[in-house]
């Protein structure tokens, strides 16, 4: 018989005089908005616990190996102690001798939705939910397996279910939701940095842990530190040169390019000295860093590395994280990747692999690790590992010859290869903001070509209100009355003001114009470590690689959980996690492309989304992995996305989404979604439609000139009955003709008078139209679709990107451009910037008032 009490085994296990685990007390019950979460557990074995929210307790099973999204694998959960509810949020180490010793991470968490009566499934041992996590989503199922004879464990089996979100993950290892994702989900810290917090033990009565041999042989080594061993002196630092495709060979070795602060650590009898990459002692800036590299077990050193936040869960880019950590007084890393001198020994000339060697093994032997650590490296497969670590969200990487010297200067020795484009410019200016308290609308950049200052364009989006505040004093110190540019576009000058140019801005832009004019820029920070007289324009060199072969060797879990440590960017303040991982693939379109493009879009686009309910095709991994269709809101929505109650035709009530802000777009785009579908009602009526749309569908065999010739009889059709419209080339096959409606009729009323129209016009010419779904008929004719005109039915947001080869848009047209026009895919992502600076080709039709009810009266009465 079940105990009275949920948690007494729980109690009953526990110490809490030793631990400062909570003592369990049982919550108030919810049957709604359940939470679920993931501790990973390093305890007598590494494990993952499951725990679920049932009658205010959390139901608790221990996962041995992890999930796995692969629905063929079914993975052993050993049904443990239901834990209290505070539980989750524990974070740290349980002590060695208490019951579940080790490290715990929170490593997800969420809300999770049973299927069906939890009661009766953990009576039955079969509990199917639905969860709703940041790594764990979609359908689950746990099922008790029966038990041997004298197996007291309890015994399940974790399963996921066969869905859209095992299927986006088809040919992927099941392991790859746990291999990467290595870092807390609150904190993102590794297993080692949780270990290593100095409040990380939850005892009571903790005391100062022993010294290890390791502490004590550290300490002997720095006390033994002799003066006679000078600190090395600063040496210039290698560089890497830029270059178009990462190098193949087995002589190559591949390392993750960081996004920090480039530093030279001395280390001597004077203690340490940290140096930027022009000799700048920075050693107080970072005294945390310092400290840790006392702890290196070595009379001394000169280290190459750099250094990185420890922590960037709140968004942003690592190079913006970095600069608040700064500021902040925040963790900080020093990712060591070279030794150039050991022991008053100079180690330049000595082949990196060598020199890696003795780094990995002097940092090994060190008690410096938590802030220390070395940069890891594959070797050869050059493409597969570019690849592996833009997927994962990362800057780029450096390739280094395995056989290379240390040189203080740039060769192709290393070479750099970035996943997106990115580099510093000079802040020669500013245009002013019309917006209150907005110090500025946009920097003005440039790069230097000899003792020129070229322009280079406006980037005004990146900047958070701190930033803004903290930049506009800077500039207002430096205003100046003439140009520094060589020239600058009339239209931007006739607002600028201009500055002393001797800041220097970090970039990151989609590409340059012909004009070599910056594209879709996100400002990420100032360089205080660069002087605004060295930023010239990178280009890369060819060294072209192959495409990744079906042996190519995976990036490491280590490489790609510190690669996802750096994985988000932000747009319109909305972090964009993964950001560089390629959605379409041919064009190299990447997710942080996608979210630029629809927040530059967003005022085209907005007047005929705000306030529809829309429903999304999302394709968390890209256009060629698996894509669903989403038309409800689901828990754990981004907050710019609102959820709106509607009563469906079944008389359910659902939430529907509505995006109202272009931050809700970006938002959207978050979440995978490459298509918006709207309803053609919105929320101040529902039931009376603001415009009617008929798709063109061609049969395969008909080419573009048919359906535009098509398009233009509809127009003039509808023009008999007194209704304008306008076309939008739908970046597939076929065109939509757009009726604006005023709000009178009733979607009843705008489905009879769509079905009585298609239905007349494809009956004049039944050789080249149908107005039926049958695919039968529909061969060698062009298939009039008035079905979008019904109450819950949807069609693709001008505006809207397709999930289709190419990276297509909906886009509006004229009439007049429509007959020069080839296909209905003309129009692609890279050509819409320059598109939506031109007029609105729909501009006349925002003030029309057209009433159906008119047109239907001429249409019957003739």
């Amino acid at each position: 018989m079940a105990s009275a009490d949920p948690l007494s085994t729980y109690n009953a296990k526990r110490d809490f005089t030793r631990t400062r685990e909570p003592k369990g007390k049982k919550a108030r019950t919810r049957k709604d908005k359940l939470r679920f979460l993931v501790q990973k557990h390093d305890a007598t074995r590494l494990h993952y616990d499951l725990r679920l929210e049932w009658g205010g307790v959390l139901k608790s099973w221990a996962v041995t190996r992890g999930p796995s999204v692969d629905p063929g694998d079914k993975r052993l959960a050993v049904m443990t102690e239901d834990h209290p509810m505070s539980y989750g949020d524990f974070e740290g180490v349980i002590p060695k001798k208490e019951y579940g010793g080790g490290t715990v991470m929170l490593w997800d968490q969420g809300t999770w939705e049973p299927l069906h009566d939890p009661e009766e499934g953990l009576k039955e041992g079969k509990l199917h939910f639905n969860l709703h996590g940041e790594r764990m989503t979609g359908g689950w199922a746990l099922v008790r397996i029966k038990p041997r004879k004298g197996e007291k464990r309890d015994n399940w089996l974790l399963i996921k279910e066969r869905d859209a979100v095992a299927e986006s993950f088809e040919g992927e290892t099941g392991d790859i939701i746990t291999t990467a994702n290595m870092t807390s989900i609150t904190s993102g810290r590794s297993m080692e940095e949780i270990a290593a917090s100095a409040d990380a033990v939850w005892s009571s009565s903790a005391k100062p842990a022993a010294k290890t041999a390791k502490t004590e042989a550290a300490q002997a080594k720095r006390a033994k530190r002799s003066s006679t061993i000078a600190m090395p002196d600063f040496e210039p630092p290698m560089l890497a040169t830029l270059v178009d495709a990462a190098p193949e060979g087995d002589d190559w070795l591949h390392e993750v390019k960081f996004d920090g602060y480039r530093l030279m650590a001395a280390i001597g009898g004077k203690g340490v000295a940290l140096y930027t990459r022009t000799g700048l002692d920075w050693t107080d800036k970072f005294p945390d860093v310092a400290k840790a590299l006392e702890g290196l077990n070595c009379k001394s050193a000169l280290i190459d590395g750099e250094v990185m936040a420890s922590d960037i869960k709140d968004g942003g880019s690592a190079f913006s994280a970095l600069q608040k950590a700064i500021k902040g007084g925040a963790a900080k890393r020093f990712f060591a990747f070279d030794l150039l001198a050991l022991n008053g020994k100079d180690l330049k000339k000595n082949p990196l692999i060598e020199r890696k060697e003795a780094l990995s093994q002097l940092i090994s032997d060190s008690t410096a690790t938590a802030v220390v650590q070395y940069s890891e490296h594959v070797r050869g497969h050059g493409p597969s590992v570019f690849r592996s670590i833009c997927k994962a969200g990362q800057e780029g990487i450096i390739a280094k010859k395995a056989d290379a010297p240390y040189r203080g200067r740039r060769g192709r020795e290393w070479l750099k290869v970035k996943c997106t484009k990115r580099q510093e410019f000079v802040i020669g200016g500013y245009s002013k903001s019309d917006k209150r308290g907005r110090a500025f609308a946009s920097l003005l950049l440039g790069t230097r070509e000899g003792e020129k200052l070229v322009y280079r364009g406006r980037v005004g989006t990146g900047f958070t209100g701190e930033t803004l505040e903290e930049l506009g004093a800077l500039l207002k110190e430096r205003t100046r009355k003439s140009m520094p540019f060589e020239s600058v576009d009339a239209q931007f000058r006739r607002d600028a003001v201009w500055v002393k140019p001797d800041l220097v801005a970090e970039v990151d832009y989609a590409e340059l114009t012909d004009d070599g004019h910056i594209r879709h820029g996100s400002f990420l920070g100032l360089r205080e470590d660069k002087a605004a007289d060295d930023i010239t324009l990178e280009s890369a060199s060819s060294d072209k690689g192959t495409d990744m072969s079906a042996d190519d060797e995976p990036i490491t879990p280590k490489q790609n959980a510190r690669a996802k440590s750096a994985a988000s960017e932000e747009v319109l303040g909305i972090k964009i996690s993964s950001p560089y991982r390629v959605v379409f693939p041919k064009q190299g379109v990447t997710k942080i492309d996608l979210a630029r493009y629809f927040a530059v879009a967003a005022d085209r686009m907005l007047p005929f989304v705000a306030g529809h309910p829309v429903s999304l095709v999302r394709c968390p991994q890209g256009r060629t992995k698996q894509c669903f269709f989403q038309k409800h809101a689901s828990d754990g929505f981004p907050a710019e996305i609102k959820r709106v109650p509607i009563k469906e035709n079944s008389g359910d009530t659902e939430d529907y989404m509505v995006l109202d802000s272009a931050e809700a777009l970006v938002a959207a785009v978050q979440m995978g979604t490459l298509e918006f579908h709207i309803w053609g009602s919105n929320m101040t009526d529902l039931e009376k439609p603001v415009r009617m749309v008929f798709d063109l569908d061609p049969d395969e065999r008909l080419t573009f000139d048919d359906v535009r010739e098509a398009a233009f009889a509809m127009r003039d059709r509808l023009a008999e009955l007194k209704l304008q419209s306008v076309p939008m080339v739908t970046g597939g096959k076929g065109v939509h003709v757009i009726v604006p409606l005023q709000r009178r009729a009733t979607w009843t009323e705008v489905k009879a008078f769509s079905k009585s129209f298609a239905t007349a016009f494809a009956e004049e010419e039944p050789d080249r139209f149908v107005a039926t779904m049958s695919k039968a008929k529909r061969k060698g004719r062009i298939f009039i679709d008035w079905l979008r005109n019904e109450r819950g039915s949807t069609a693709i947001a001008p505006y809207s990107t397709r999930s289709r080869e190419g990276a297509p848009v909906a886009t509006p047209v004229s009439w007049e451009e429509l007959a020069g026009l080839e296909e209905a895919n003309s129009f692609r992502l890279h050509d819409m910037p320059e598109r939506l600076e031109a007029p609105d080709p729909w501009a006349d039709a925002t003030g029309w008032r057209q009433s159906l009810t008119r047109a239907m009266l001429k249409a019957f009465s003739g």
